[in-house]
């Protein structure tokens, strides 16, 4: 290995990508109306070796990993389950939320209640970043990037350097 070498390999797959709809609170007089967006996650792993056979890691196990949380968001509402601006709960077979003034009744299998603060960008990028880390424990990844764009040129992205295991 040559001193300040780095290997990156990034995954932008034309089906890394999920549909849903949502809201993201600004502040407490301030939110986005309900409304859907077309997702496009990309992936960069990171790190300063490769195996034996020159891989840094298994690429269709990474694949198929963001594939299937991308399947698990798609054709959702996502609300943010921990937001102190939310209000939710269960109720004859629906979840009803409230923001403000605002009502909404949504059929529970529709509705995806995230741990999060907000159904930002940003937290779905950290979301996904941390579903996603686990999958690469014991390879030669030593840093994770994952970015969410809602929109072409809005983009977020959450990296930060997996634990070493």
């Amino acid at each position: 290995m040559t001193a300040g070498e780095r290997f990156r390999l990034c995954l932008a797959k034309e089906d890394f990508k999920f549909s849903v709809a949502h809201f993201t609170v600004f502040s407490p007089d301030q939110a986005e109306l309900l409304h859907g967006h077309n997702y496009r996650v990309a992936v960069e792993l990171a790190g300063r070796r490769v195996g034996e056979l020159g891989l840094l890691a298994d690429i269709d196990r990474v694949k198929g990993e963001v594939r299937r949380l991308c399947r698990e968001l798609d054709s959702r509402t996502l609300l943010p389950a921990e937001c102190p601006l939310v209000t939710w709960r269960r109720r004859d077979g629906a979840i009803e939320v409230a923001y403000r003034d605002r009502r909404y009744a949504i059929p529970e299998s529709d509705v995806l209640l995230l741990p999060l603060a907000n159904s930002s960008m940003e937290l779905l990028a950290r979301f996904l970043w941390q579903r996603l880390a686990p999958v690469l424990a014991g390879t030669a990844v030593e840093e994770l990037s994952v970015s969410v764009e809602e929109a072409a040129g809005q983009r977020a992205v959450y990296e930060r350097p997996l634990d070493p295991g």
